[in-house]
């Protein structure tokens, strides 16, 4: 049986885990808040409605893909595709190729991220083969301008995020419904969780300082699932009405 990503690939354990997907989700909602194309996330009314179930279904698409066979993981990058033509149909308007290709970017990015500051650094080759799962999202999705391998990724990357980003109103207004939705403590939560991952210019722009709070608590938390007590932390700090998403994250 044809996988999309093979079973004993790198990518498969970065997403098998509830902790490093919640880390990729927690950094991918500062990026998403000062993202330049972050209006048509407003457009549709679905992300100030429902800032973490929006940013959970971005996660769970592409979550799917990389435990899918390779036919069901192209149905589901085709129906990515079909889903954002019917929004720039409803606003007569033409997604910007580059939001495209910076939501996928920002899977390369905060998956090595996540997994580098929960489990271990990352070789070479182990970033190069995150970079081919999501650059053949990518080209399924008929995307141009994409690097053609992880060297040539980070540089327009960097090129991409001095362009693309900026603190507007909306990134300001998504802040407050994350915290809305979230609760003071959670959110707090989500605060350190971010500053652990993501990069200068989303630190720079958000006014993020370098040092989580969350960094010395680490290593007991590492300690707590290897005893097996990590599901009685998740079910404290974790949304309710996400609890059974999260544990449903965690693939044998």
């Amino acid at each position: 049986m044809k996988y999309f990503v093979e079973k004993n690939s790198i990518v498969r354990q970065i997403w098998g885990k509830s902790d490093t997907v919640l880390f990729i989700f927690a950094g991918a909602a500062a990026e998403f808040a000062l993202n330049k194309a972050v209006d048509w996330l407003y457009f549709t009314g679905r992300l100030p409605a429902d800032p973490l179930g929006r940013l959970f279904s971005t996660v769970s698409y592409a979550r799917k893909i990389v435990f899918a066979e390779y036919d069901e993981a192209l149905n589901t990058i085709d129906k990515i595709s079909s889903i954002h033509k019917v929004v720039e149909n409803n606003r007569g308007k033409v997604i910007p190729e580059w939001a495209y290709r910076d939501v996928l970017f920002m899977l390369i990015y905060y998956s090595i991220a996540s997994f580098e500051a929960l489990e271990r650094k990352l070789s070479a080759p182990e970033k190069e083969e995150v970079f081919n799962v999501f650059y053949r999202v990518g080209k399924r999705m008929q995307l141009k301008g994409l690097p053609d391998n992880y060297n040539e990724w980070i540089l327009v990357r960097e090129n991409d995020m001095e362009h693309d980003l900026e603190k507007s109103n909306y990134s300001i207004d998504l802040y407050k419904q994350y915290k809305k939705h979230l609760g003071f403590f959670r959110y707090r939560v989500l605060i350190e969780g971010q500053i652990m991952t993501v990069p200068e210019k989303v630190r720079e722009l958000l006014h993020f300082r370098k040092f989580s709070l969350l960094t010395p608590i680490l290593p007991f938390y590492k300690l707590s699932r290897a005893l097996k007590l990590d599901g009685i932390i998740k079910f404290l700090i974790l949304p309710a009405q996400y609890k059974k998403e999260i544990k449903e994250l965690d693939i044998a």
